[in-house]
């Protein structure tokens, strides 16, 4: 056995070095199960997700992709836009932050909150009638980004606006992209309110 001792300068970056070491092979958040909640999730809106969805299919990125190629399921895109705040100074350009979403997916942008008002689930309604040609056993994937419970809160109000064929596709737009799959600039579906 060979003893080796450290300068006491190196001996706090040793440990330091030790415990992130340690805590990046042994994560306790890697392993964390979370569980399907039976109403509504709020926030954070960015946290891990359960693995289930009552009701849904869950798709992972590979699976998203064949389905998405095969051409003949409706995709909704449903991260959260920010609004434009109120009471912007006068001349204050204001720009939306661009999204880039799967190819051909339609944006629904504030559908996924754990509480949405009227007009919002009005809106997704449309949406989704008009993804699916107003036929509810039309198959639709529902997604956001990896983490998100905004695309599993959509999935589930969907299941209970009677839609029944339902895929909820987890990692997102991030598990596409870091897939190497393509994405292109979306803008949100026109509101007609």
């Amino acid at each position: 056995m060979v003893l080796v001792i450290f300068p006491k300068a190196w001996r706090g970056l040793l440990i330091w070095f030790v415990s992130v070491a340690v805590l990046t092979l042994v994560n306790p958040l890697a392993a964390q199960v979370v569980a399907e909640p039976e109403a509504y999730r709020g926030k954070p809106y960015r946290a891990p997700v359960p693995d289930t969805l009552t009701g849904a299919t869950v798709l992972t990125t590979d699976v998203a992709h064949k389905v998405w190629k095969g051409g003949e399921v409706g995709f909704v895109d449903v991260l959260p836009r920010l609004p434009k705040p109120e009471k912007l100074p006068q001349g204050t350009v204001w720009r939306d932050k661009p999204r880039d979403s799967i190819p051909g997916s339609i944006w629904l942008p504030n559908v996924g909150y754990q509480t949405i008002p009227d007009v919002d689930a009005d809106y997704f309604r449309r949406g989704l009638e008009t993804i699916t040609a107003g036929n509810k056993s039309n198959p639709v994937v529902i997604f956001c980004r990896a983490d998100c419970w905004m695309s599993w809160n959509a999935a589930k109000r969907a299941i209970e606006y009677g839609y029944t064929d339902i895929y909820w596709y987890p990692e997102g737009t991030d598990g596409w992209n870091a897939a190497g799959y393509p994405l292109e600039r979306v803008e949100p579906a026109e509101r007609s309110e």
